[in-house]
């Protein structure tokens, strides 16, 4: 009789519970321990505290546990000021104190870099700091609907698709603080049933909501829309899917930057969330570009122009190149506005070969390149041909800076400057600024 050997059978450990000591955190800032010889994340806990755990998920390689109590707290844990923290999936670390959260940012910018095969010592900066707390001036809002038929008005849960009901977030504008409880009193009275996907709130100069309305909006729903405007100092817009109109007022969004240049965009635009560190942004980056009168600048994903106009203001010439033919369109626009007559914009693919246009032929001594998360490597292999005396790469995402940053250092620059801007505190998000001139 043939004997087949049978692998034994995994002893099913979720609902056990156990206490383990945190050993590290993850890239994520979630808790890691080692149980039954596997790694353990537990959120919400601290490098060095004891904590008592309940498993909530099994693999082969690693285990998940849900936080029940910490017996012996680290000393850098905090009282979280939200009420909402321990079940929302907006703020990931508020637990942490301020600066060992901007360590842990530093530490895990540090480790993508080693895992890109980035051997050069990083030469940190001061992290650009603004407030903790009260600063974000955009943001969406979730609706869903119980099976009562009432709506729950909030952000998403921690990992979860469920919409957490909100009564206040501390990380919005203060003027923003009030809106939820707003919000929950209107649409308990709109005669529509379900008839809103989700709102978009901003503040700028004026406050305004974006109202996704998935149901044609009857007059009677209008009317108390309209009241709510006048009541709350909210302009209304109404987002169907296919346009974005005006309820109430004409809407003129528009913000400032440091040297006054002023940056019209519509809602559905990116801007950046939080003013105060995009201010501080842009003026390190102009900084560490050590712009001149004579110089020609390369501003590649230049979005509304964050950077092209103030640093037009400093230079012979700006190009600023944008995938979106609209967003070059309101770049241009806005260069008029503002009276500079030095900036040029052009609509390019820059993942796909860019040397030959026009744009491109000029010779420029400084690149500055913003790009989203999916980062830019394509992008850095061009403008290394280019041959720029200085470099300033924004980044939110450590993860494609490291790769990108591995490609430019074996295409002979060197890192002179990298430093976090703390433009999402209170979370995991992480924005970096690096500074790269020629290895010779």
């Amino acid at each position: 009789m043939v004997n087949f050997y049978k692998a034994k059978k995994q002893q099913a450990l979720i609902g056990q519970s156990a206490v383990v000591t945190i050993v590290r955190l993850d890239l994520n800032g979630a808790g890691v321990a080692r149980y039954q010889n596997k790694p353990l994340f537990v959120d919400g806990a601290l490098v060095g505290e004891q904590v008592k755990v309940k498993i909530s998920e099994q693999k082969s390689k690693y285990l998940r546990a849900n936080l029940l109590a910490v017996q012996k707290a680290s000393e850098y844990r905090v009282t979280p000021q939200c009420q909402h923290f321990a079940e929302c999936g907006g703020c990931d670390l508020q637990h942490l104190d301020a600066n060992q959260h901007l360590q842990f940012k530093q530490e895990k910018v540090a480790n993508l870099f080693a895992r890109s095969q980035v051997k050069q010592q990083l030469p940190w900066q001061g992290a650009v700091k603004v407030n903790s707390w009260h600063y974000r001036r955009k943001a969406r809002i979730g609706i869903q609907y119980a099976k009562s038929g009432q709506a729950i008005i909030g952000f998403r849960a921690k990992q979860s698709n469920r919409v957490l009901n909100i009564n206040a977030c501390p990380v919005l504008l203060p003027e923003l603080s009030e809106l939820f409880k707003h919000l929950k009193a209107l649409i308990g009275e709109l005669s529509t049933d379900k008839s809103i996907g989700h709102i978009e709130v901003i503040a700028t100069e004026q406050k305004v909501l974006v109202v996704r309305q998935l149901k044609p909006m009857n007059s009677a729903d209008k009317a108390l829309w309209q009241v709510f405007s006048t009541e709350h100092d909210y302009a209304i817009l109404i987002d169907d899917g296919n346009a974005i109109t005006p309820l109430t007022r004409p809407v003129s969004l528009r913000y400032l930057l440091p040297d006054n240049s002023e940056i019209a965009f519509a809602s559905d635009d990116f801007i950046q969330v939080n003013q105060a560190a995009n201010d501080r942004m842009v003026n390190q980056a102009l900084d560490w570009l050590e712009l001149a009168p004579n110089d020609t600048v390369l501003d590649l994903f230049c979005g509304l122009g964050n950077f092209s106009l103030p640093i037009a203001r400093q230079v012979s010439q700006v190009v600023g190149v944008e995938g979106v033919s609209a967003m070059v369109d309101k770049a241009k626009a806005n260069a008029e506005r503002n009276q500079l007559n030095n900036c040029q914009f052009y609509q390019a693919n820059l993942h796909e070969p860019w040397l030959e246009q026009v744009w491109a032929q000029q010779n420029y001594n400084k690149v500055l390149l913003d790009p989203a998360r999916a980062g830019a490597l394509p992008t850095v292999e061009q403008v290394a041909k280019l041959k720029p005396e200085r470099i300033v790469y924004v980044s939110c995402d450590p993860a494609t800076l490291a790769r990108d940053s591995h490609a430019l250092i074996n295409l002979g620059y060197q890192m002179k400057k990298i430093g976090l801007v703390e433009m999402f505190s209170q979370t995991k998000h992480v924005e970096t600024m690096v500074l790269f001139l020629p290895s010779s």
